[in-house]
């Protein structure tokens, strides 16, 4: 029976509970990705841009802070931050709208015209990422680092295995759980939540009952930037900050998406923890938990890994494919791609 408990600490170490984090960090990006293309009808490549932009946002006034000593003990400083990033990811999205897109609206172009502009659009949200802080790996969490550490659980449970959970990965959960339950009051409760889904169901028909289709517009790339920012932050956190992986993020991101159904807010939250789980999941060795659990002479010779860490979003891009081929419309039969 120890053995097995000390095989689940070491399971839950390295493959449950970062999944679980890294999957609310998905759910949230997807989100705000699921929701420009339900609203806006189109897929915005920039999205993981903008997550890097107001995460060096956040950064920046997290340093500030700190240089003026000024903090949230035990907490990271970047939660005080956050807003300020949210406000400029905010003012970016909307005038990107206002100078890029709006035209495209006001043409009623194709979705492909949007697409291509928005691949453009991430080229110069990039730009603008590295040059006000750089291109190298920036780690700015402060505060006390774990809530559980391994010595001590170590200390309290007897066992061989020690369990660590980093505050980063609590915080990460709780801030998803909060936000996501606010998008769906939102959009479920509110007069503008309500405009949204109108907007999004019959564009014409919603026209027709008086619906602003600017401030549609507008509320959905606040609400997308706020999400996507307070996505790419829990992610800094957690790992680091460096504005390329963010870019690297885009394709679990739409995977997440599209596998549970883009455009189907609910799809979006399942999608990303299937993506993390799978990512996860198949690119952990697994020696170590079944050398705990097998008689020793069983115990397996290589690292019982499908695949290299170095391969992680090749299981997105083929869980991806594979969901188009199957079920183009996701697990939630949100709109075909």
């Amino acid at each position: 029976m120890t053995d097995i408990l000390n095989a689940l600490v070491l399971l839950s170490n390295f493959v449950l509970i970062p999944a679980l984090s890294y999957g609310a960090q998905l759910a949230l990006g997807a989100l705000g990705v699921t929701l420009i293309y339900a609203v806006l009808r189109f897929s915005n490549f920039a999205h993981g841009d903008t997550m890097a932009f107001g995460t060096m946002a956040t950064i920046l006034v997290t340093w500030w802070l700190q240089s003026q000593g000024v903090g949230l003990g035990p907490l990271p400083t970047a939660l005080i931050a956050l807003p300020v990033g949210i406000l400029a990811a905010v003012g970016l999205v909307l005038l990107t709208d206002r100078w890029v897109y709006r035209f495209y609206r006001s043409k009623r172009s194709d979705p492909v015209i949007f697409v291509i502009s928005s691949v453009g659009v991430m080229f110069i949200y990039n730009a603008l990422t590295r040059f006000f802080i750089g291109t190298s790996d920036q780690r700015f969490e402060d505060g006390e680092r774990f809530v559980i550490r391994v010595n001590d659980f170590k200390a309290l449970t007897g066992l061989d295995q020690g369990l660590a959970l980093r505050t980063s990965q609590v915080i990460t959960v709780i801030v998803m759980l909060v936000t996501v339950a606010f998008v769906f009051w939102f959009l479920q409760k509110t007069r503008t939540g309500k405009a949204m889904r109108a907007y999004s169901d019959n564009e014409d028909l919603a026209l027709l009952s008086g619906i602003n289709p600017d401030r549609v517009v507008m509320i959905t790339w606040v609400l997308a930037a706020a999400l996507a920012t307070i996505a790419g932050v829990l992610y800094g956190l957690d790992k680091s900050f460096r504005p390329f992986t963010y870019f690297q993020l885009l394709l679990p991101i739409f995977a997440a998406a599209i596998v549970g159904g883009i455009g189907q807010p609910l799809g979006a939250i399942a999608g990303g923890f299937i993506i993390a789980f799978s990512e996860v999941m198949v690119t952990y060795a697994y020696k170590g938990v079944v050398s705990l659990v097998v008689p020793e002479d069983m115990a397996p010779e290589g690292l019982l890994q499908l695949l290299s860490t170095d391969y992680k979003f090749a299981v997105s891009f083929i869980i991806l494919v594979v969901v188009l081929l199957v079920r183009p419309t996701g697990i939630f039969k949100g709109k075909i791609v």
